[in-house]
Order: C-alpha cells, then sequence, then structure tokens
C-alpha cells in the first residue's frame, strides 16, 4: 500500500488532483491510514495509469469517469486504444514539426506571407508550442538556433534552397537513381545538423509537404524549375521505404 505522498511523488500527480480525483469518484482509495491519509494499492495505481494516459489524450475528466467506470470497461483493449490514439497524437505532433519546419526553413526569405497578418502567425506559433513544446526535437531545435543571428538564419534558408537546385537539375532521372537517393540523404542531414533530428517518419511528412501545393511547392519549383518538388516528394518517399 502507499500513501497519497509516496502516490503523489510517483505519478508526478498533485495530492490535490488525487484528493479532486477522489471527490469525483474517479479515483478513490483503498483504504486510509489511522490518522485519515488515503493509501492505494497495485489496482488504485493501475486504474491511475489509465486515467493519466486518458489525459495525455486530452479526455474530459468526466468522460474519463464514465469509460473507466463502465461495466464493461477491459482495461486491455483500453491500453491497446491508448498506444493506437498516442501513436496517432505522436504522428500528428510530426506533421506540426515538419510544418514548422518548412516555415522556418522555407519561409524565412523565400515564402509569401501577404496572405497571413501577424497575429495569425503569433496565434500559430503559440498553438504549436503548445503542442510540441516538450518534444526532443523542438528543444533541440530551440538549442540549435538560441545563439543564431537573422543574417545566420536567412544564410541557412538560402543554402538549404541551393539543395533544392540541385534537384531540379536532376528531376527528370529516375528518383530512385544513386544521385537522387544521394540528394535526398543530404537534404535530411541538413535538417539534422541544423534544426532537429530528422527522422525518417518526418522526412515523409516534409516530402508529402513539398509537393501538396501552396507557397511549399511554388518556391520549390521557382528554384529547381517545375516538377522539382514532385520529384523530390518522390526520391524521399523510395528513400523512406528502402530504409524500412
Amino acid at each position: 500500500m502507499m500513501t497519497v505522498h509516496e502516490v503523489s511523488e510517483l505519478a508526478g500527480v498533485s495530492i490535490r488532483t488525487l484528493q479532486y480525483y477522489d471527490r469525483i469518484g474517479l479515483l478513490h482509495p483503498t483504504g486510509y491510514t489511522d490518522a485519515g491519509y488515503r493509501l492505494y494499492d497495485n489496482t488504485d495505481l493501475e486504474r491511475l495509469q489509465h486515467i493519466l494516459l486518458f489525459r495525455e489524450l486530452e479526455f474530459p475528466l468526466k468522460d474519463i469517469k464514465e469509460i473507466i467506470n463502465s461495466p464493461d470497461f477491459d482495461r486491455s483493449k483500453a491500453l491497446e486504444q491508448q498506444i493506437e490514439l498516442l501513436q496517432l497524437k505522436k504522428e500528428h505532433i510530426e506533421n506540426l514539426m515538419s510544418f514548422a519546419l518548412g516555415i522556418k526553413m522555407l519561409g524565412v526569405k523565400h515564402m509569401d506571407f501577404k496572405a497571413f497578418d501577424r497575429s495569425k502567425l503569433d496565434e500559430y506559433s503559440k498553438r504549436a508550442k503548445e503542442l510540441y513544446g516538450n518534444t526532443p526535437e523542438y528543444k533541440e531545435m530551440e538549442e540549435k538556433q538560441k545563439n543564431r543571428t537573422k543574417e545566420e538564419e536567412k544564410l541557412l534558408a538560402d543554402r538549404f534552397m541551393l539543395l533544392f537546385k540541385e534537384v531540379g537539375e536532376m528531376r527528370n532521372m529516375d528518383p530512385a537513381s544513386p544521385e537522387a537517393q544521394g540528394l535526398v540523404k543530404r537534404i535530411q542531414d541538413y535538417i539534422t545538423e541544423n534544426m532537429y533530428t530528422c527522422s525518417n517518419r518526418i522526412l515523409r511528412g516534409l516530402g508529402k509537404m513539398y509537393s501538396g501545393g501552396g507557397d511549399f511547392t511554388k518556391n520549390i519549383d521557382e528554384y529547381g524549375g517545375e516538377g522539382t518538388a514532385e520529384f523530390v516528394d518522390h526520391a524521399i518517399q523510395i528513400y523512406c521505404d528502402r530504409a524500412e
């Protein structure tokens, strides 16, 4: 049995939160000490794990209570569903990372933001940081950017776009060719070196974004010639397929 203080330290949940969960019928302790302190057993801790996972998935407490208190609640099945939902959330965050990276690398100098006012950009930045601000990739990106000047950021963006100019010179080749695949590797390495670790999953997302239309596709095609964005996407997907 564990006291409320021990559970609080173990789970990283405040004592006040545990008391509130008890009060609303979400997590009752198994017993109490002679002094009236709550005591939790392993079953309680397992229930708390499910609660915290649902909270990470942004389920309202009311919905969590209904799910967990349901007579049909299957802990094993719930865990499988939570894993699946967390994977989807992870993919969503990685897509946001790809989008943010695209803005950073392509938008510093070359992208046209006339369609966006400053307030919208600030709101996007705020929401994006709320979603992935605690990820290792975001922290790595912040660490690498913190001492750079605006001129250095622009230089990085220019050098990044030169890679797409090289892509454009081979856009009539086979995207599976050693030359094209080598350039994809250089793009991935450039992102990893200057922004954050670019996994193959994130690289896939970038490829789809590059060829997905809008300013990203427009600017890449302006640098490399029409069809460059689509070509680099094809080359990236082949590269990632081979890596799996």
